[in-house]
């Protein structure tokens, strides 16, 4: 059993900052990268940001400057530290992990459930 568990969405003003947090819990072998996708209303899923097990990142052009990633490998948890926040940033984020359990030889990628981050005056 996986799961991941996202908080911090919310409704908050342009210019504001939110911060949003995933905690996985799994009998983990190994977590390999792990990321936030967004999906706004009739648009694809896309990749906000991703973290490597070496912490290499990686961002979307339109959030470049304005979100961090970062990762507790010790706590298994993904955060992301959302600055300067613009109405077109409203979607659902997703919470992604590449992980490897205990007694199974491949990685899978899991998701979260998502949590509503709303940009709006």
């Amino acid at each position: 059993q996986v799961q991941l568990v996202e908080s911090g969405g919310g409704s908050v003003q342009p210019g504001g900052s939110l911060r949003l947090s995933c905690v996985v819990s799994a009998n983990i072998f190994s977590i390999y990268a792990m990321g936030w996708y967004r999906q706004a209303p009739g648009q694809q899923r896309e990749l906000v940001a991703a973290i490597t097990n070496g912490d290499n990142t990686n961002y979307a052009d339109s959030v470049k400057g304005r979100f961090t990633i970062s990762r507790d490998n010790a706590k298994n948890t993904v955060d992301l530290q959302m600055n300067s926040l613009k109405p077109e940033d409203t979607a659902v984020y997703y919470c992604n992990v590449d992980l490897q359990r205990i007694g199974v030889g491949v990685k899978f990628r899991y998701w979260g459930q998502g949590t509503q981050v709303t940009v709006s005056s």
